[in-house]
């Protein structure tokens, strides 16, 4: 039987309002109310994998705040490290989601309980038994602070030699291109693994070929650059060589939390030593799944529902 491996992951999760209908939100009416956000989406793919999640966080003293507290919960999640907070309304956003399954989110996040977060409280005790963090940069770009207590995680797993995984999940409603690029290449000399979406890393390098995709990864120690390219499939550079693997041929209902789920596939896989083409294949894989269902995490699959879809056999009659 495999190792039951452990991530962490933090920060700031949201009410997330979903649509009945598709098309401008200016005509949608009706929202139903589900659970989202970057941080808890990734520990929600980890644990239907089968891992084990932590997820280091805050949340309003409200009743949306006990929604995705009792949610997180309720999925396996460890909250251990997630205190309620008084003053500081759980963050919602409402989506906006087209016939294409594109979509576009409006998020309403000012004075986030995340804020309440401090450096004094990441410490030791945090990465008891953690096997992987994962940081994206949804949490960076909430509020300077953060990057304290970012470098602060980073630090800490550095020192226990626990790998760290980065999803840059650029958010330019939240910060400028020059503020994120300013952020993370302080990070990337400590980050072993970087998770991106192909238009992500061209916008950071201002440009990514293979040439200087690898420069980059070479220059900045970063094992494992993943390239993340929706219907294109998935790249990986690892020790030297650039390995690839294609996408699968889904119906796209919703593309939110597909980058998400992909990163959960790609931890999953470089936990339990998957040769690299097969741990790109089973990351689009889940990524895949995904798109297939409407919600941020709704798709989100079991771990026998990966190895059934990417085996070939008729899944997902979702």
């Amino acid at each position: 039987m495999s190792k039951n491996f452990n991530v962490l992951t933090i920060g700031d999760s949201m009410i997330t309002m979903n649509p009945f209908t598709t098309g401008p939100m200016r005509f949608v009416s009706t929202f139903e109310r589900k659970v989202g956000g970057a941080e808890l989406n990734f520990a929600i793919g980890c644990a239907r994998l089968g891992m084990k999640s932590k997820w280091i966080s805050r949340l309003g003293e409200d009743e949306f705040g006990r929604v995705i507290y009792n949610f997180a919960r309720g999925e396996g999640i460890d909250v251990s490290e997630v205190d309620f907070v008084e003053g500081y309304p759980t963050s919602v956003n409402f989506k906006e989601i087209r016939e294409s399954g594109d979509g576009k989110t409006f998020y309403y996040r000012h004075q986030s309980p995340i804020l309440t977060l401090k450096p004094e409280d990441i410490n030791d005790e945090c990465l008891d038994s953690v096997d992987l963090v994962h940081i994206t940069g949804v949490f960076l770009a909430i509020d300077p602070q953060n990057l304290v207590i970012t470098k602060k995680l980073i630090s800490l797993a550095n020192k226990k030699s626990i790998p760290v995984s980065f999803d840059p999940n650029i958010r330019l409603k939240l910060w400028t291109i020059e503020e994120a690029k300013k952020v993370y290449f302080e990070l990337f000399p400590h980050i072993d693994i970087l998770l991106t979406g192909l238009d992500e890393i061209d916008t950071l390098l201002d440009g990514s070929s293979e040439v200087s995709l690898t420069k980059f990864a070479e220059k900045y120690g970063i094992s494992d650059l993943v390239i993340k390219d929706g219907a294109s499939g998935s790249r990986l550079y690892r020790s030297g060589q650039w390995f690839s693997a294609p996408a699968f041929n889904v119906p796209v209902v919703d593309t939110v939390g597909a980058g998400d789920g992909f990163d959960a596939g790609y931890v999953y896989s470089y936990l339990h030593n998957t040769e690299p083409e097969q741990a790109l294949r089973f990351a689009n894989g889940v990524g895949a799944l995904v798109v297939t269902v409407s919600g941020d995490n709704e798709g989100l699959p079991y771990l026998s529902e990966v190895q059934s879809f990417i085996q070939g056999e008729k899944e997902i009659e979702r």
